[in-house]
């Protein structure tokens, strides 16, 4: 097999210290040597390390994205060294042979012969948007948690406002329960500080605000309260800050916007996951395929043996989900018809992934091409098929009982 990198090393990281395999030609032509060292895991000693590899004149370094330990070595070495993220499954070692030592030279092996692709790493200011977007889903998690937990709680009183209220953070919702909390029992009281709509359910407040509030129930309340208000902040701190990091972006979000279902916290997302940098995923199903919307591939012999959706990249998974069920309610848009037409054959949840896959394809052309979004509309497939169209309509009917004769309409 050719050798694409004569000095070549890889690094096998964990939390303390680094197993460093050198391969580098040894005394006879065609011979390698290889030498392992250890090194430690704070940033002096992996200065000092990237200096050692300088002076050896390594032309590429590989090592595993394992859990967060990759990170100092990563950005110190990504400076002044060809460095190399790769998938730990992708570099997967021979069976009964796991070790430290033989993960780097096993490392060091496939890097000098070019056998590993390097996973994407996005440039500094993508990372730090990236924290930013990752906070920010993360607090509104725990935010939503908090409310659940709150209305658990409630239940122990016997105070059951979300059973009328769509949200118990609403500003009605809001004024009944801090005025739970200051020792108002009544409940026609304090069913009557509901505001605009609600008001029309107030009989069903007032039955549902007849409990058995005490003033263990107002201080738990009070804490949850404080936990959700905390939760708020945060998220509203991180919005401001992410508004300041997207200004170089702001015309692919905006245009991103544009698509069905995808709203401007989920375009931030898309850009702050791919960096918005379509050249390094060279077409729409690698894009894809990194993302984990779309079915591995696992075939021998003409048999495919499993074609399950990978992992991909779950931040930004979990942003198309959110699209691809908005887009799911539209009216007249050609996501809308796309999902009505794979939920009937396939089922929701596969639908749903099958417009997660749509939503980034057209988020690669607009990204990569300086496209605009045209929605081909809800009347997409019968355009391109319709006698088809008719056909299956024709079907319906029979099937229904219904004898069917065609007339063509004629033209005014």
């Amino acid at each position: 097999m050719d050798i694409v990198h004569e000095r070549a090393a890889g690094l096998d990281i964990s939390k303390r210290d680094a197993k460093l395999c050198l391969r580098v030609p040894g005394p006879r032509a065609g011979t390698y040597t290889s030498t392992v060292t250890t090194w430690g895991a704070t940033t002096a000693q992996i200065l000092e390390l990237r200096e050692f590899l300088e002076r050896e004149h390594v032309t590429t370094v590989v090592m595993e994205a394992t859990s967060d330990y990759w990170k100092p070595f990563f950005y110190v070495f990504e400076e002044t060294l060809p460095v190399m993220l790769v998938n730990a499954k992708s570099a997967r070692n021979i069976p009964g042979r796991k070790t430290d030592v033989s993960d780097a030279a096993w490392l060091a092996q496939l890097g000098a012969h070019g056998l590993l692709r390097a996973s994407f790493v996005p440039p500094e200011p993508i990372r730090d948007l990236r924290d930013l977007t990752r906070a920010r889903a993360t607090a509104t998690r725990d935010r939503v948690r908090e409310i659940q937990r709150l209305e658990k709680f409630l239940e122990g009183s016997g105070i059951k406002l979300s059973s009328v209220v769509s949200d118990l953070t609403g500003v009605s919702s809001r004024a009944m329960l801090d005025a739970l909390i200051q020792g108002e029992r009544d409940p026609e009281v304090l069913a009557a500080l509901a505001k605009g709509r609600l008001r029309s359910k107030i009989p069903a407040l007032v039955d549902a605000l007849t409990g058995r509030f005490k003033p263990h129930h107002a201080f738990m309340t009070r804490l949850h309260l404080d936990q959700i208000d905390a939760q708020t902040r945060i998220i509203d701190s991180l919005t401001a800050r992410i508004e300041e990091a997207m200004e170089p972006f702001r015309d692919a979000r905006e245009a991103l916007a544009t698509i069905p279902g995808v709203s401007l916290n989920v375009a931030d997302v898309i850009i702050a996951e791919t960096g918005a940098d379509m050249s390094v995923f060279e077409t729409p199903g690698r894009l894809a395929s990194w993302a984990g919307v779309c079915p591995g591939a696992n075939e021998s012999a003409g048999r495919i043996k499993s074609a399950h959706i990978l992992p991909g990249n779950k931040y930004l998974k979990a942003a198309l989900g959110i699209a691809a069920m908005s887009a799911a309610r539209t009216n007249d848009t050609y996501l809308a018809a796309k999902y009505q037409r794979t939920a009937a054959r396939r089922g929701r949840p596969k639908a749903l992934v099958a417009l997660e896959h749509n939503i980034l394809n057209a988020v690669w052309h607009m990204l990569a091409n300086g496209e605009c979004y045209t929605d081909p509309g809800a009347d997409h497939y019968t355009r391109i098929n319709p006698i088809k169209a008719k056909n299956n309509a024709i079907n319906k009917l029979i099937s229904l009982g219904y004898d069917v004769t065609i007339t063509p309409a004629t033209a005014a």
